[in-house]
């Protein structure tokens, strides 16, 4: 069964650089802003999510394993 991730995309932070919808073209797109935006939540495996997220150059992204209650991008601060 596919894990349910909540994916978050910080607005304010967000410049547009586009990474993300490069490397998870089926998950994110850029808006009539010019800023990422999710647009499927399932339209990628787990890793690339994460790998999308990490491509951020201003890590305006949040991926939470909602299954699992737990953060997987940025990690938590210990």
């Amino acid at each position: 069964m596919a894990k349910f991730f909540s994916i978050t995309v910080n607005k304010t932070r967000c410049i547009g650089s586009g990474d993300c919808v490069e490397t998870a073209p089926a998950v994110f797109q850029l808006g009539v802003d010019g800023k990422s935006e999710v647009v499927n939540p399932t339209g990628a495996g787990d890793s690339v999510i994460v790998s999308a997220a990490r491509s951020c150059p201003v890590k305006a992204i949040t991926v939470v394993d909602e299954d699992a209650g737990a953060q997987l991008f940025p990690p938590p601060k210990k």
